[in-house]
């Protein structure tokens, strides 16, 4: 199955050997995104509700490029440097998605890329074209 690379100058540029997400077929799989404002490439601050959504509007900007949304979300993991922060991501997610929710794993981390306190990656899968 050919697989093609999904690269937009919404989300993140990538700091590594990755693509920013991978179509496929009709699934496309969403690498991790940490809060990093996309047009300063910097943490976006000290405030993990902040943080949290803009990790959300990554992973928005990158799914969109691939021809989806949130929406089309089936699996999304979910990586903390401390669970306290579970509810506000909880909380906050309930303002990007509706049911149904898609599957969930949220992982308790020692520490993430840039000293980032939260970070997501996904599975989404595209609808007939």
């Amino acid at each position: 199955m050919p697989k093609q690379s999904v690269k937009t100058r919404n989300a993140p540029a990538v700091i590594g050997t990755y693509s920013q997400a991978v179509i496929a077929g009709q699934t496309v799989y969403l690498s991790g995104q940490i809060p990093l404002d996309p047009k300063t490439q910097e943490l976006v601050g000290d405030d993990p509700r902040l943080e949290i959504a803009r990790v959300f509007d990554n992973l928005a900007a990158v799914a969109a490029a691939a021809g989806g949304s949130l929406n089309d979300i089936v699996k999304l993991n979910v990586y903390l440097t401390d669970l306290k922060h579970f509810p506000l991501v909880n909380e906050i997610m309930a303002q990007y998605f509706s049911d149904p929710y898609p599957a969930r794993a949220a992982i308790g981390v020692a520490a993430l890329p840039r000293n980032a306190r939260v970070e997501m990656d996904a599975v989404l899968v595209l609808g007939p074209k």
